[in-house]
């Protein structure tokens, strides 16, 4: 099993900045990766940013170019740095690792309130 654990969410003015952690326990091997989701309310949730265990990187279009996925394997850390936040971004935004064909493991979310 892995467990995950959000922080970082709060409120913030449009234009700012926030990072997101993520911190992983638990039996954390063959992870083929793992990735920030979020949802707003009333929403869907939705793919927001993935990283490979190879290090490739995608972004959903909404953020590319504003936010940043990284991780810390040493730590067992993902990270989302998000830049130039807009009230559209007003979310809980969850974090998941997975192993391919296998297991997915969701984070209880975190939320991050975009003010205009």
């Amino acid at each position: 099993q892995v467990q995950l654990v959000e922080s970082g969410g709060g409120l913030v003015q449009a234009g700012g900045s926030l990072r997101l952690s993520c911190a992983a326990s638990g039996t954390i091997f063959s992870i083929s990766g793992m990735g920030w989701y979020r949802q707003a309310a009333g929403k869907q949730r939705e793919w927001v940013a993935t990283i490979t265990s190879g290090g490739s990187t995608n972004y959903a279009d909404s953020v590319k170019g504003r936010f940043t996925i990284s991780n810390d394997n040493a730590k067992n850390m993902l990270y989302l740095q998000m830049e130039t936040l807009k009230p559209e971004d007003t979310a809980v935004y969850y974090c998941k690792f997975w192993r391919t064909g296998r297991a997915d493991y969701w984070g209880q979310g975190t939320q991050v309130t975009v003010s205009s």
